[in-house]
């Protein structure tokens, strides 16, 4: 496996080396003893810029070394070039690092660009538009917040603290909108998920005291 990663860390110029040594052999001993190495070559070259080194992010993520996510991005020369599903991780892991900067707007901007290729798995998909949705709430963009959330709930969410922050927020555009019936279904939907964090249990208390009262 390690192998394997540092061959895909240095596969570009590893690509480059294979095709040099491809034209010097093609020079002195023609083309077809060269075949093997023009083909090593560009077979690299092609992996680098339509898969890239996407690979090597799981490690420094699981290890939480953000730094060493950051230099692997960074490597990405031409994402455009990536193939779709990695192009959308791709952005989608560049809206992560952009919030954990409390970058907001480049979060937004990349994790739209991810949400617009689409995912193959349909929990990333319902987790970027979860992410977008919370970011559209944080700018009083309601009606994009109701879009997005719904959309999170409609492709399923990975885990249930996070679908319960989905319908916590549908809980709260609705009490805005004063349909408060379906302000409660959400809120009921919001406890069944058991959210254990902090801060969703905190609001779930606050929304508590007087969600009873509401008519519906």
């Amino acid at each position: 496996m390690k192998f394997y990663n540092l061959i895909i860390k240095y596969r570009f110029w590893l690509s480059i080396l294979a095709i040099v040594l491809a034209i010097v052999v093609n020079i002195y001993a023609g083309f077809w003893p060269s075949f093997l190495l023009y083909f090593l070559g560009v077979i690299g070259l092609f992996s680098q810029f339509f898969i890239g080194p996407m690979r090597l992010i799981q490690e420094p993520m699981e290890s939480g070394n953000i730094e060493e996510v950051k230099k692997i991005m960074d490597s990405i020369w031409f994402p455009n070039l990536l193939y779709k599903p990695i192009r959308s991780t791709y952005y989608t892991l560049q809206g992560n690092l952009a919030m954990a900067n409390q970058d907001f707007e480049t979060a937004e901007k990349h994790l739209k660009k991810s949400s617009q290729l689409g995912s193959a798995m349909p929990e990333a998909e319902g987790a970027n538009k979860l992410q977008l949705g919370m970011m559209a709430m944080q700018k009083g963009d309601m009606k994009g917040a109701e879009s997005n959330l719904r959309a999170a709930i409609r492709a399923g969410i990975p885990d249930k603290e996070s679908e319960a922050i989905a319908y916590l927020g549908m809980c709260q555009i609705f009490m805005n909108k004063r349909e408060f019936r379906a302000a409660k279904d959400f809120f009921r939907k919001c406890k069944a998920c058991k959210p254990t964090s902090k801060e969703v249990v905190s609001q779930i208390k606050e929304i508590e005291k007087y969600i009873s009262r509401m008519p519906g």
